[in-house]
């Protein structure tokens, strides 16, 4: 038994609260009884639940999973510019859609899932996940270049500064942040003068993109970030 505002809210297309507010306003039927009464319980293998006429199912089994994008796909179900999206890269049956952005020219790992919440939790600021990328850039990298780096930028957004900073070489760079401003990595390095020519995102959280090649996935576990 499990109660029915928290079945409508595990479909994954109504908040807790949304449903609490159309069972109280008799928009929710139970097989063919409406039902107003906050805190009625259900069986959801046997009871049928039913939004404007249409019958409400369950959510698919959650399903987590860990892209490597290639340079040139956008993150986005659908591009009106007809531009090649990472959906294209994974099964289409599952309900996935794209954890946060990975712009179209950068590379790297990106989850997807069909899990809202978890989405939800992964982008919200106070969880500050780090995010670790590779930084290739066309100049030589000047020590005063690098030491602007580590002071930080100011962007539109307000100071971008990195949590780690590392030089692997004359044209390479490893930068941690937690933000996850607009092209954050690409607007810091303009600021002080280098233009990235390739950016690829290796770690988010604690999960590696390790030997993943480009455009292929592999299924994670929900803790695994």
């Amino acid at each position: 038994m499990i109660r029915l505002n928290k079945f409508l809210a595990s479909t994954g297309k109504f908040s807790r609260r949304l449903a609490d507010e159309l069972i109280a306003a008799g928009k929710i039927k139970v097989n063919d009884q409406v039902v107003a009464k906050l805190g009625t319980m259900i069986d959801p293998e046997t009871d049928q639940v039913f939004y404007l006429g249409a019958r409400v199912l369950p959510q698919p089994k959650k399903v987590y999973l860990v892209l490597h994008k290639p340079k040139g796909f956008v993150t986005t179900k659908k591009d009106p510019e007809g531009r090649p999206t990472v959906m294209n890269l994974v099964p289409r049956d599952l309900g996935l859609f794209p954890v946060g952005r990975l712009y179209q020219y950068s590379e790297g790992l990106l989850l997807l899932t069909n899990d809202g919440d978890w989405a939800e939790k992964l982008l919200h600021p106070r969880y500050e996940k780090t995010k670790e990328y590779s930084v290739n850039v066309t100049q030589k990298i000047t020590p005063e270049q690098l030491a602007r780096l580590r002071q930080g930028v100011f962007l539109s957004e307000g100071l971008a500064k990195p949590d780690l900073l590392r030089l692997v070489a004359d044209r390479q760079l490893i930068i941690v942040i937690h933000q996850g401003w607009k092209r954050q990595i690409r607007r810091m390095c303009e600021e002080v003068g280098l233009t990235v020519t390739r950016l690829v995102r290796v770690k988010l959280g604690k999960l590696d993109l390790g030997t993943l090649p480009a455009g292929k996935w592999q299924f994670i576990k929900e803790e695994d970030v």
